[in-house]
C-alpha cells in the first residue's frame, strides 16, 4: 500500500506539468470575399486592441497558470496561419503577437468554406506542441454559408468529438436582423458553437467590433459565461 501511494505521488507533479497554460485559442477570422482589405486591417487592428487591452491582459495573470496560447488565423476558401501560436504571459509577449499580426499581407482570399475553416483550427489543436486545460477555436464572420469543402455540420462534429468548444463571434450586416428567425447571430448559435460552456457575442455594427472582441477574449479566458440574457449559454452538443 505504501510503494502504492508513493507511486501516486510521484505522478502528481508529472501530471500538473503535462498542462503547460491554461487556454489553447484559435483565433479564425473571416476572409472570405466578402471581406475587402480595409476590413481585413479593421478586424486584426480589433484583435491586437483587445489582446494588449489592460482587462484581457488581467484575465490572463488570472487563469491557473498565468498564460494563454494563442494563434490568429484567417480563413476562405483557404486558411492562412497569419500569427503562429504564442504563449501570452503578460503586456510583452501580447504586443509582440499583435505587431506580428497586423504587419503580415493578406493570403486567404476566396468564398466561404466554414466547415474547412473549423477542421483547420483543430488541426492546429491538436498539431501543436502546447498543452492546455481547455481548448476554444474562436470563430469570426458575417455569413453563415459554405460554398466548398467539407459540411459544418459534419466539421462541428468532428471538433466537439475531439473535446474542443466553439465560440463564435457574428458580424452583422446593415439590416441583420440578428437572433431573429434567419438572422446571422441566431445561425451562429443554431450551427456554428458547441460544446462546454459555448456562447455567442455579436458585433451589431463594424464599429461595436473591437469592444465585441475585447467582452468575448475576457470570457473565453476567464472560462466565465455571458451574463446577458440575449446570449447562448447552454452546452451545445
Amino acid at each position: 500500500m505504501r510503494q502504492l501511494l508513493f507511486c501516486l505521488l510521484l505522478a502528481l507533479p508529472a501530471a500538473a506539468l503535462a498542462q503547460d497554460t491554461d487556454l489553447e485559442l484559435v483565433l479564425l477570422a473571416d476572409a472570405s470575399g466578402s471581406i475587402d482589405s480595409r476590413e481585413i486591417a479593421f478586424q486584426r487592428q480589433g484583435y491586437a486592441a483587445a489582446l494588449t487591452d489592460p482587462e484581457v491582459l488581467a484575465a490572463i495573470a488570472g487563469t491557473a497558470y498565468g498564460t494563454i496560447a494563442v494563434t490568429y488565423i484567417e480563413w476562405a476558401e483557404t486558411t492562412a496561419v497569419i500569427a503562429p501560436w504564442t504563449r501570452i504571459d503578460g503586456a510583452e509577449a501580447a504586443a509582440g503577437f499583435a505587431a506580428h499580426l497586423l504587419a503580415q499581407p493578406r493570403q486567404a482570399r476566396g468564398r466561404n468554406a466554414i466547415g474547412g475553416a473549423l477542421l483547420e483550427g483543430l488541426r492546429q489543436i491538436e498539431q501543436n506542441d502546447i498543452q492546455g486545460w481547455r481548448r476554444v477555436i474562436d470563430f469570426s464572420g458575417d455569413s453563415a454559408n459554405n460554398h466548398s469543402g467539407p459540411g459544418i455540420a459534419e466539421a462541428r462534429a468532428q471538433v466537439l468529438a475531439a473535446g474542443v468548444t466553439i465560440n463564435a463571434l457574428p458580424i452583422l450586416r446593415p439590416g441583420d436582423p440578428g437572433r431573429a428567425q434567419g438572422g446571422l447571430e441566431a445561425l451562429y448559435e443554431q450551427r456554428i458553437i458547441g460544446g462546454m460552456g459555448a456562447f455567442v457575442v455579436t458585433a451589431e455594427s463594424r464599429a461595436s467590433f473591437a469592444e465585441a472582441v475585447k467582452r468575448k477574449l475576457v470570457l473565453e479566458i476567464s472560462g466565465a459565461l455571458p451574463g446577458a440574457p440575449h446570449l447562448a449559454q447552454a452546452q451545445k452538443e
